[in-house]
């Protein structure tokens, strides 16, 4: 794992928590060791930042919040996608890579 892990950028961790959120249910805790396993510890997500992407996604009606048993039995809210989450997730993901494409393409010279 890197040393060191990249700072999230701007407007991304939503778009994380959603699509981490997308196969299922998962507390605060899955999601940040989800992010941070998959990037091979690239991407670190704060505690203080998570909750507050999960609340707002929560105000905003993205996703549904239920209290439950953790994998170590002490309670924990689980996360779900509702359907204008999933519908969010799918524009966003397109947007991130349409916008990922762009900027490779100056990366690149093209």
């Amino acid at each position: 794992m890197p040393a060191n892990p990249l700072p999230l950028l701007q407007g991304t961790l939503d778009l994380l928590v959603l699509r981490c959120l997308s196969v299922g249910a998962r507390h605060g805790y899955a999601i940040a060791s989800i992010v941070r396993e998959q990037t091979r510890g690239d991407l670190s997500v704060e505690d203080a930042a998570l909750y507050q992407s999960l609340h707002r996604l929560h105000r905003q009606h993205l996703v549904d919040a239920e209290w439950g048993p953790s994998e170590n039995n002490r309670r924990a809210r689980f996360y779900t996608l509702t359907p204008a989450g999933r519908a969010r997730l799918r524009e966003e993901t397109a947007n991130w890579r349409r916008y990922a494409r762009a900027v490779d393409a100056v990366l690149q010279g093209a």
